[in-house]
């Protein structure tokens, strides 16, 4: 049977269908801001899958989400009474997340071992990070099958999860899910394009063979067919990607000289289309995502793909625990005397198990609360320290006749640009025999311009006394309560060692030795390969730092700028 293919809708609207289809699915993430806009999205989207829901904010404690002490009914009582909580009562409805980049990971992996003991609830996650909030927690990242943004054309008078497809049946959708069957060369190449992709979890996908069934009951369909799995890997496996599809352009052989048809067996006498170019369905599917990924994501695919890490809230360093200042982050025992603030509910859940043992044996009246010193405890607070950039510059001579004034063009961009993204820079440059501190951490964009135009190039190549410049600004730097980064530009080749004899073997050897203290340190850093073309030495030098890895590409100063940036946003 050919393709019923309804209006190409957005994303989003697919997403909010096929999540209302099939709860296992696990739900989605909305990227979007609070607005009316939203808010009319949320309640279509809550409407069309005709459950029950639940808002649950960041501040929610895990008792009242996962079950625990109801404090009001043990009051009252006199007895401990326990709540199953907000999951158990929810059953097969939607929990609905605002401000999901402030779920904590712990909170992220109950929710995800909620899944894994039985549960049937959706996740509807609305994700309205800025530049201080991190991602949200992968754990629960990995679990919800569509990561969407809200289109900007939706206006309230819209019903955007329903509009775009109309006589959509989702009742029949639930009931021929059930009969669709998936080819084995369909699943095969799902597979295929989320490794291609460089996805490392095998939930992908799994989400992806999901999603294809349920576009297949959404449009009446017994057996998911190719487009249908190049649409849910678009949903799916896109969003996801770490790196572009390597495609490989080679020359096509030349053409066996042409045979006699009489001496080919009868057999083998079949007509042929020259014109068959049938190809995989993975490469179609490959293709497919490829369209679906937008121009101005390649860069950051790309940046995360080669760094394989997280990106960090840009112009934030790490997480500060603090007991005054700063987002709500649980609580902890403690004495209220400490100038701590007291959590007078978490105090009161601690004591209220304890009052019937406690009025038996303590002369108080009965309708006390008896209250112990081990009862007390404190809120806790966690604020994202300043991030400040350290530049550890190569300005040998080897380096200055490669790529200096390129790279001195790049840090000049990307000095104008942290001011904007609240980050202080610093920045050290070794040659000849020593390493020089060029500029302490600082936001003065006149004072680092001024210095790094009058960075002079040439001489031998002192790596170790760079390296160990920079391990200790950058310890200097977590001891001030800030968060060091570390982007060392050179291309991984030293011939002056630690103490100022030439000599490439040694001077290896002690850089090594350096950069082993930066990793042992814990110190997000990453190496960027400044030579004509990648060096084994520097892929090296960044393994024994456990630094992430770029092969700065040639280009102009503003382009390596930007690759710059992406890298040192994918560090942390």
């Amino acid at each position: 049977m050919p393709d019923t293919v309804h209006p190409d809708p957005d994303p989003a609207t697919w997403a909010a269908i096929l999540t209302a289809v099939d709860p296992g699915l696990g739900g989605l993430v909305l990227a979007a801001r609070a607005s009316p806009q939203r808010e009319d999205w949320v309640r279509s989207y809550l409407a069309l899958t005709d459950r029950p829901h639940r808002r649950i904010g960041p501040a929610t404690g895990d008792d009242r989400l996962f079950g625990g002490l109801d404090l009001t009914a043990t009051l009252s009582a006199g007895k401990p009474v326990y709540d199953p909580g907000v999951l158990a009562a929810l059953g097969s409805g939607t929990v609905v997340l605002p401000m999901a980049e402030r779920l904590a990971p712990d909170r992220a992996a109950r929710l995800t071992q909620a899944w894994d003991d039985g549960a049937t609830f959706t996740v509807l996650a609305l994700d309205e990070s800025t530049d201080d909030d991190g991602p949200i927690p992968p754990a629960l990242l990995d679990r919800l099958a569509f990561h969407v943004t809200l289109p900007h054309r939706h206006s309230r008078s819209t019903v955007p999860a329903v509009s775009d497809l109309e006589g959509v049946d989702i009742a029949r959708s639930q009931s021929d899910l059930k009969r669709v069957a998936v080819p084995a060369d369909i699943l095969d190449a799902l597979v295929g394009t989320a490794a291609a992709l460089g996805i490392a979890s095998l939930r992908a996908p799994m989400l992806a063979v999901r999603a294809a069934r349920a576009i297949a009951a959404v449009q009446g369909e017994r057996i998911v067919t190719l487009l249908m799995a190049e649409q849910a890997a678009a949903l799916v496996l896109a969003p996801r990607a770490t790196q572009l599809p390597q495609t490989e352009e080679e020359e096509a052989p030349d053409p066996p000289p042409p045979d006699d048809p009489a001496d080919r067996p009868e057999d083998s006498q079949v007509d042929q289309d020259p014109t068959d170019t049938d190809r995989l369905p993975q490469d179609l599917i490959l293709e497919a995502v490829r369209a679906s990924i937008p121009a101005d994501l390649l860069a950051k695919l790309i940046a995360r793909g080669t760094l394989g890490r997280q990106a960090s809230a840009a112009g934030a360093g790490n997480d500060q625990r603090g007991a005054t200042r700063g987002r709500p982050a649980g609580h902890r025992p403690g004495d209220p005397r400490s100038g701590a603030r007291l959590d007078l509910v978490a105090t009161l859940n601690a004591a209220a198990p304890w009052q019937p043992l406690r009025r038996k044996y303590q002369d108080r009246p009965a309708d006390h609360l008896r209250i112990s010193p081990e009862d007390f405890r404190l809120r806790r607070f966690r604020q994202k320290t300043e991030k400040v950039v350290v530049f550890v510059v190569d300005a040998s001579g080897s380096a200055a006749l490669a790529r200096l004034a390129e790279t001195k063009g790049a840090i000049e961009l990307m000095l104008a640009e942290a001011y904007v993204r609240r980050e202080q820079v610093a920045l050290i440059a070794f040659r000849g025999v020593a390493a020089e501190v060029l500029l302490p951490p600082t936001r003065s964009l006149v004072q680092a311009k001024r210095r790094l135009t009058g960075l002079p190039g040439g001489g031998g190549t002192p790596l170790a006394t760079g390296l160990e410049a920079a391990f200790n600004m950058a310890m200097q730097i977590k001891r001030r309560g800030q968060t060091a980064h570390l982007a060392v530009l050179t291309d991984g080749r030293a011939n002056i060692a630690r103490d100022g004899s030439a000599g490439r073997a040694q001077a290896m050897e002690d850089a090594h030795s350096a950069a082993r203290a930066i990793r042992g340190a814990g110190l997000a850093t990453i190496l960027i390969d400044t030579g004509t073309r990648p060096a084994d030495t520097a892929q090296a030098l960044a393994r024994e730092m456990a630094a992430a890895y770029l092969a700065l590409p040639r280009a102009d100063a503003r382009v390596l700028a930007g690759t710059l940036q992406s890298a040192l946003d994918t560090a942390a």
